[in-house]
């Protein structure tokens, strides 16, 4: 039997810990893996309850965390060590930049047979100063070295990683998407949205725009917030706008919306504007209770969000960032704006809300697509597959 050593940041909810769960579930009965992850941040959401719905038990190390910290890393390190020693994996396959970091160097050290390192997207854009993302560019070249096989999630984020940082070869990056079980987005779908709207008090003549993810800087938000203000000024349409998530920059955003004169709450009272609900983990009710999906991200890999958006049927609005432009299609499944000039993304917004025919239109596209592209036997049948390969060159 194939021993693999998953390695991931963190468990907090979001695409790497989907990804995880689903190759640590579902590849065949020839694979034993032991799952490992960080600690999510106080903000963040807790994934466990993905983990504990498909059986999986993994192991926790609270040192690795999201900040640099070189003791708790250090510490994180050795326990990796540890583990690597008593498993005995015949493949380390991490996913995410700090277990990127910290998994490779164990392995590399502990001469395991194949390495593999999944880039979820990455920190060289937006993220940091110039002069540090340099160095986490020249880090990753080092690691790169130490790698068998490394995984993008998209064209575009190869291109990132082989082309314009040079991390890795092209002949060393393998293109695999994400995958996940994205039946529940089509069922119910009618139910789930009077639950939504009822709860929130959605009036059937109102536009509900979600926007769903982390509450920090790099995704953006204060782009969402001035397109709501346009909107909520100007617009004939009545909307109403849902933050979905949770994190460090909500007084922030609290902060712009007053200054804005936009109605908010946390919903709880009347009905407002805008309403921050936090973590939700019935994302396929939001979902069917929306009417628009919207993204505003500086940077991305390959945003979960979206691809549950585009099952559930709902159009979206998009920046162009990242492997965006591999997972909607523009003027099919959503409209994808140009990052530089918030504008467009204003412009694109106003005419998906006040446009009927074209939210419809974008509507009943999403499903085929995303169906095809991202479900997870597609995704457990291609890393097997790399894998395999892997280990018999090296036999």
């Amino acid at each position: 039997m194939i021993r693999v050593l998953r390695i991931i940041n963190r468990f907090n909810l979001g695409g790497p810990s989907y990804n995880a769960a689903y190759l640590t579930k579902y590849l065949g009965d020839e694979f034993n893996t032991l799952l490992v992850g960080g600690q999510q941040d106080a903000t963040e959401a807790d994934s466990e309850y993905i983990l504990n719905s498909l059986g999986i038990k993994p192991i926790r190390i609270p040192e690795m965390r999201r900040e640099i910290n070189p003791f708790m890393d250090y510490q994180a390190y050795i326990k990796i060590k540890k583990l690597i020693k008593k498993f005995n994996p015949h493949i380390v396959h991490t996913h995410a930049s700090k277990s990127g970091a910290l998994g490779r160097m164990a392995a590399h050290n502990l001469n395991v047979p194949v390495v593999i390192h999944t880039f979820h997207g990455h920190v060289f854009d937006t993220y940091f100063s110039k002069l540090k993302s340099n160095v986490y560019v020249r880090l990753e070249r080092q690691l790169a070295t130490y790698t068998d096989a490394i995984i993008t999630l998209s064209e575009n984020q190869k291109k990132d990683i082989v082309q314009k940082y040079k991390i890795s070869q092209s002949s060393k990056t393998h293109i695999i998407p994400l995958g996940f079980d994205l039946t529940r987005f089509t069922e119910d779908s009618e139910k789930k949205r009077r639950i939504f709207r009822e709860k929130y008090n959605v009036r059937d003549n109102e536009i509900a725009i979600g926007i769903i993810g982390r509450l920090v800087p790099v995704k953006n938000h204060d782009l969402f917030v001035e397109a709501i203000n346009v909107l909520y000024h100007h617009s004939g349409r009545k909307i109403r706008a849902f933050i979905v998530g949770d994190g460090e920059r909500k007084n922030h955003i609290e902060h712009l919306l007053q200054e804005r004169n936009i109605p908010f709450s946390n919903g709880k009272g009347d009905p407002a504007t805008v309403v921050f609900t936090s973590w939700v983990k019935e994302i396929d009710i939001v979902n069917s209770g929306l009417d628009i999906v919207a993204l505003t991200s500086l940077n991305e890999g390959t945003p979960v969000s979206l691809i549950e958006a585009q099952a559930a049927g709902k159009p979206i609005v998009t920046t162009n960032v990242g492997g965006i432009g591999n997972i909607v299609k523009d003027g099919v499944t959503g409209l994808i704006a140009d990052i530089n000039t918030k504008d467009d993304f204003i412009n694109k917004l106003t005419m998906l809300v006040e446009n009927d025919g074209l939210r419809a239109s974008l509507s009943g596209n999403g499903w085929d697509f995303v169906s095809r592209q991202f479900h997870y036997t597609r995704l457990v049948d291609d890393v097997s597959r790399l894998y395999k390969t892997l280990l018999d060159k090296k036999q």
